[in-house]
This record gives C-alpha cells, structure tokens and sequence, in this order.
C-alpha cells in the first residue's frame, strides 16, 4: 500500500466489542454508496453477497468461485479464506490486510484492529470516508486489501 497521508482529526468512537461498528464521525450516505459501487466494478475475481459475520445489511466482498488467498494471507471469520472485506451501514469497513499494511492504516488514523483480533481473526476496521479525498484513500486501503487476499494488484 502506498504511504497513506495522516487522517485529519480525532479517531472515531468506536463500539468496545461485537458488533464492532463506527459510531461518531459517520460516512454520509452519498460517499459510502460510491464506494460500495467502486468495489463493486473495480475489484476482479469478487463475488458480492451477505456477509458471513457481519451484521445484515453489510455488502460483503468474497474471492470469487474456489479461488483461495495466497500462502500465508487469513481473511475474514468464519472461513478465513473467502470474504476479505464488507461495508456495514454506517460506512466503515472490516477487511483484512497484511500486516505491513495494518500498521500503516492505524498509524496515519485511518483504522483501528477489530476487538477480537489475533493473529487468526486478521480483521481491522478502515473509518468512513466522510469526504471525496478520504474515499480516495478508502479505495487505496481496499485495493490492498484485495490484492492482500487475491495475491494481484488492481
């Protein structure tokens, strides 16, 4: 992933523990709706379908058919191996990303790890875009997230 620039503000408020949702700062409607549908274009080899973890009404984002993750790459629960990313309703992101990548995201401000995170449950939060520049960085934490878990870039 490309150096990400430092989020502007304070984190988000965030839920303590499952359901892990964003709940200060939220992504209005309009920019988690272009995202939804940028991923939906621009991630090859991706099946979109209800998530397996997530709460209902989050668009979940699979490797499409029988494909598997690369050597080494832990996607979403339950599988581990099939969703790599879903949007919940209020526009923040759960996905899974290398570990590099993770750091990054959380030290610019961008993310948080999931409250049950380990090293088998790889799942961090990316914060709702909540403005055009903030939805270009989203895509570019997707995007590694896709090639995270499909082994090739966009």
């Amino acid at each position: 992933m490309k150096t990400l620039p430092t989020r502007a503000g304070d984190r988000p408020k965030t839920g303590p523990s499952v359901p892990h949702v964003q709940l200060s700062q939220l992504s209005p409607d309009e920019i988690r709706e272009q995202l939804t549908k940028w991923m939906s274009t621009a991630l090859p080899a991706t099946e979109i379908r209800p998530s397996e973890i997530s709460e209902p009404g989050a668009t979940a984002f699979f490797l499409e058919g029988d494909a598997k993750p690369p050597e080494g790459a832990v996607l979403l629960p339950p599988r581990l191996i099939a969703e790599f990313a879903h949007v919940h309703t209020d526009g923040s992101l759960h996905l899974a990303l290398s570990q590099e990548d993770q750091q990054e995201l959380i030290a610019k401000g961008w993310g948080e790890r999931h409250p049950l995170y380990s090293p088998t449950i790889n799942v961090v939060m990316l914060y709702g875009p909540r403005t055009e520049e903030e939805l270009e960085v989203a895509k570019t934490v997707v995007a590694a997230s896709n090639r995270y878990a499909t082994g090739r870039s966009l």
